[in-house]
């Protein structure tokens, strides 16, 4: 079924949107749970609850893109039950090995509570990568936004493992002297 028809559905406040949604996106949204909280359980969870949030949102909402509204979905509500579950003890996601590998890039003391901050600094993260060669943009967003291994990414950008962290580490090395010079303390 086509995404317009399937927020239609949504609108239209018929059940059948979440099993529309589920056939055509569960896939895509439980690797991008899997992705973050390496639980079957916790994942499945968060998608169950990316539908509830979809089915809450549309209304008023209208998503252009159906698949990029229901992914930012899937990730925020998976990185909050991320936190809430491993407030203590940090376990071998891709999404804590990122948060790991991006640590030393941007001040610890900007955090997602102060919005204005994150807005800023989102925006000059997206001035960097819109500089960046397509090739290394995506593999950067494909590691560090949808949070897939390093194996995956490299293996979507066509590239070897190797090649792909040593382009990885030069581009948080180049986003850090960015941000630097754009203001921010790191």
């Amino acid at each position: 079924m086509e995404d317009n028809k399937i927020v239609e559905l949504y609108f239209e406040r018929n059940e059948s949107a979440i099993e529309e949604t589920d056939k055509k996106y569960g896939r895509y949204l439980l690797k991008i749970a899997c992705n973050i909280l390496s639980d079957p359980k916790d994942s499945e969870e968060s998608v169950n609850d990316t539908y509830l949030a979809a089915w809450n949102s549309i209304p008023p909402n209208r998503p252009n893109i159906l698949s990029a509204y229901l992914g930012k979905l899937t990730r925020f509500i998976s990185i909050d039950i991320f936190r809430k579950r491993n407030t203590q003890k940090r376990r071998g996601s891709e999404y804590a090995l990122s948060l790991e590998e991006l640590g030393d890039t941007a001040d610890p003391s900007i955090s997602p509570e102060k919005n204005i901050e994150d807005k800023i600094l989102a925006e000059a993260v997206s001035r960097f990568l819109r500089t960046l060669p397509k090739d290394t943009r995506d593999l950067f967003v494909i590691r560090y936004y949808y949070l897939d291994s390093l194996s995956d990414a490299a293996k979507y950008c066509r590239m070897s493992e190797s090649k792909a962290k040593s382009r990885l580490y030069r581009t948080r090395c180049a986003l850090k002297e960015f941000l630097v010079k754009e203001g921010f303390e790191t």
